[in-house]
Parts: C-alpha cells; structure tokens; sequence
C-alpha cells in the first residue's frame, strides 16, 4: 500500500476540514443594486425634465456658486458616491447648494442634486450627510418620479400641459411628482418608495465606504425634532416604518468593513456652512416672489450654460408683449389624423407631440420655453375613481389646478355636444405667460372633455390671453365641431 508523506497526510487534512465547515459559515456576500427596471418615458425625457426643474430652482431659490467651499465639498462626496454606481444604470449627477436654514435635500430626474445648508449644519458627521445624499441619488437610480406615472393610472401625457396657464413647466412636473411653487420644491414620494430609497442608498453607502446606519440616523433625528427640524423634508419622505431598525437589519448579513470616519473636509464644511448667510423658507418665498433670486443667480453667474431659458427679465416662458396678428389663424384649415382623434386646424399653426401622447397646435409666435400663450393642447385622460364624465372633468380640473397655482374655474361645468358625442365644458381663469408693460395678461383657457368609446376622456384646451380670446373663439369653435374620435 502506497504511504503518503505526512506533508500530504496534513494537505489532505485540511481540505477535509474546509470541505466540512457548514454554509452557515461562510463569508456573507456583499450587496449588488438591485435592476431599476423601465418606465414609460425615456431616459433623455427624464433628464430634460430634470433640467426644466433645475431651471425653476434657479429662478425660486437662491443657490451658491459652484466655486463656494460647500458646494466644492458636497460635489466632491456626491461624486464619491455616484461613482459605485455601474455604468449602465448611472446618470449625469451633478451636485449644488442651497443657502437655506431648513433641513432639506433633493434629487431631479436626470440626476441634478442640491442640498441645503440647513442639513450639512444638522449632520453629526460625514456618513449622516451622506445618507441624506444617498437615499435622494436612490430615488433617481430607481427612477421614482418617473414611475409615478404609472402609478397615477392616467393615461394623457400631462407633461405636455406644462406652463398652459401661466405655471412654467409645472404642469409636466406635477405629473411626476415634483411640485414646484414660490420658494419650494417639492418631490412626492410614497412609503414604499422611501422604504425602497432607504436600501438601495443604504447600499451606496456600502459600496463607497460609509456606515449605511448614518442613513438612519439622520432620519431619527429629524423625527425626533419633529416641527423645529424640517417639516418640508419629512413631508416629502414619509417614514415607510421603523426605518433604523430596517436599515439595521438590511446590513446586518453584509460583509464587515472598516467604515470612512468623518473627514476633515466635513469638519471644515460644517464649519464653513455655521457662517454664511441663510434664508429661511419664508424668506424665499417671498423673494421668489420678488423675482430677486433669478436675478440674484443670473448676476452671479451661477446658472448653469445649459438650462433652458427665458428671454427678458421676469418673462414667462420667453413672452413680451407678443401681438395678435402675430398668432392669427387663417381661415383655411388642414387635418390632423391621430390614433386617438382627428380635428382640422388652421394651415399656419403647427404641431407637436406624437401619436401615443398629448399635441399641441399653436401658432409659432404663441409657444415659448415651457409655456403655451395660444393654441389647443389636446390629450387623452382615464381616471379610476370616477364614475361618469361629471367626476372626470371635475377631477380633471383639480389635477390642473394643484399643478397651475392661481387657475381657478370661471364658472360651473356645462353640457355640450360634439358631432353628437356628450361632453363637458367649463372656462378656467389663470394668468397668461404674455407680458404687457411689466404685468402678465389674465388667460382664458376653455377646457372641453368628452367620453371616449373605450373608457376615459379626450380633454381639449383652448388657450389664449382673455383680450383676444373673443377674436380666437370662431376658431375654437370650428375645431371642435371637426372633432372626430377614432
């Protein structure tokens, strides 16, 4: 019998041995990000989106230069952290700052990012202010906003019905979930989403090196400060339930690690921060108001190169004393053959959208960055909670009201018909993005819905400042009555 050397004997020993360690034993696997799955709008319409939003923070809030100290050192961490995610699921993050007191930080579709003074005074240490910074990365790479869409269960495209009254582009943003008003901006979320936020920023943190518990922590403390720590913060993230403890427990299979302790950079920030000059959240407001931070950010040359634009201070979607002759129609009309419908329109206005989303017809003159002064936008809505076209347009009319501030209805809602269709109409006051000698125009926007064969409504809106609406309305009236549904 062959004799094996006790070099070989021991060898074999140990093999055996690790053979027979149990699995429970075996080193925990780090975690993966998880696949964010797809939405129904495209990654560059999500980053265009983010950039409408970014250009109505510039214009509501103040923000620090990219120069400032705090800005160079939010960028440099946030960089840090975006740098674990993969490639192929990352975005074009960019960081900034707001010289706000109140606790508050958020991320736009696309990957923009700014961050309150307010939290980095607020953060004990490093990992606490990059917890806030990953769970609001989360919301983009998970694609939040964009998914609220879906789960809206309206079928129009209401992005396209962005800055009809007067609101800038915050008619497509509401529809995400971004509520945009004098002084804020506000990002909707719901409890799983902020549960889902908390794990995959958790992960983040991971991956760059930091205790995903800080994560938690940072959220504890604004609950316990309850009313004098952040009201906006905790309103837009909803507390999905114990979340220390499931944060706790998400990391505690994880493969152990030697976390990054807090810098010398955040002591400094943190420093730097305790001195600047801040605003309260009143304060913007009311100077958003004022147009002073638009102009405040334009002087300072803090706006980005590439953010839409306006022409003409204090201007609303790029309108100055724009005339009627202007947008006249003229009296021959051509045809639109959508999926959905088919109208005549006048030869001399154009056309945007698509077949599978709202359009809008306008004359050249009367469309500006985010904002329609004339035309008609025309979409398809499904609301599951109303039983008749009475609760649809009533409902209807609320969703653009909560997104246009100061729309307000001009009288109640009246039965028309429409090539024998039922419908409804009602006039909807706001204020138009036309500016004469320094003041917006009041707007009348004449809304028409009617019941759609395979359930829902087509919704129309007739838009013109309320001066010329009377030399519009022989127009209005032929397009409708072309109306056909498909």
């Amino acid at each position: 019998m062959e004799q094996r050397s006790p070099k070989f004997r021991a060898l074999a020993l140990v093999l055996a041995l690790l053979i027979a360690v149990p699995a429970w034993t075996a080193t925990p696997a780090a975690p993966q990000l998880p696949d964010p799955g797809s939405v129904g709008i495209s990654r560059e319409q999500q980053e265009q989106l983010g950039k409408q939003a970014m250009a109505e923070v510039y214009k509501q809030m103040p923000v620090l230069s990219d120069s400032s100290p705090q800005t160079r050192y939010i960028r440099q961490v946030g960089e840090k952290l975006a740098g674990v995610i993969p490639s192929e699921h990352s975005w074009p993050f960019e960081f900034h700052v707001i010289p706000q007191k109140d606790i508050n930080a958020f991320a736009l579709p696309g990957g923009p990012m700014f961050v309150n003074v307010g939290a980095i005074v607020a953060a004990e240490n490093e990992a606490e202010l990059l917890g806030v910074m990953a769970h609001e990365m989360a919301h983009v790479y998970m694609q939040h906003s964009a998914k609220q869409a879906s789960k809206a269960q309206w079928t129009s495209i209401l992005g396209a019905l962005g800055g009809l009254f007067g609101g800038g582009v915050a008619g497509s943003l509401a529809r995400l979930g971004i509520q945009v008003g004098a002084g804020t901006l506000m990002m909707k979320y719901s409890r799983d989403d902020e549960s889902q936020a908390d794990a995959v920023g958790a992960i983040i943190m991971y991956k760059a090196g930091y205790d995903p518990k800080g994560l938690a922590d940072f959220f504890e403390k604004l609950e316990r400060q309850g009313g004098s720590g952040g009201p906006q913060f905790l309103s837009d993230h909803p507390n999905p339930g114990n979340r220390q403890a499931a944060i706790n427990r998400e990391v505690s299979n994880w493969p152990p690690k030697n976390y990054a302790r807090s810098s010398e950079a955040f002591s400094q920030a943190k420093q730097d921060a305790g001195g600047i000059k801040t605003y309260t959240g009143e304060q913007i407001a009311e100077g958003a108001k004022q147009g002073a931070w638009a102009r405040q950010n334009r002087q300072g040359g803090v706006i980005p190169a590439n953010l839409p634009t306006e022409s003409g201070e204090g201007a609303q979607g790029g309108f100055v004393n724009v005339s009627f002759p202007q947008v006249r129609p003229t009296r021959s009309l051509t045809r639109l053959q959508h999926s959905a419908f088919s109208i005549s329109y006048p030869k001399n206005w154009r056309i945007s959208g698509d077949q599978q989303s709202a359009v809008t017809i306008a004359p050249q003159a009367g469309v500006g960055p985010g904002a329609i002064a004339y035309g008609v936008v025309i979409g398809g809505a499904r609301d599951p909670n109303a039983g008749s076209l009475d609760q649809a347009t009533s409902d209807l009319v609320e969703t653009l009201r909560q997104s246009n501030p100061g729309l307000r209805p001009g009288g109640n809602a009246q039965n028309i018909r429409i090539n024998e269709l039922a419908g409804k109409s009602v006039v909807l006051i706001g204020t138009s993005p036309i500016q004469q000698n320094g003041q917006a125009l009041r707007e009348r926007d004449w809304l028409v819905t009617v019941a759609r064969p395979q359930g829902g409504l087509l919704y129309l809106v007739f838009i013109s400042p309320d001066r010329d609406f009377g030399r519009l309305r022989s127009t209005y009236r032929r397009m409708l009555n072309s109306l056909e549904m498909r």
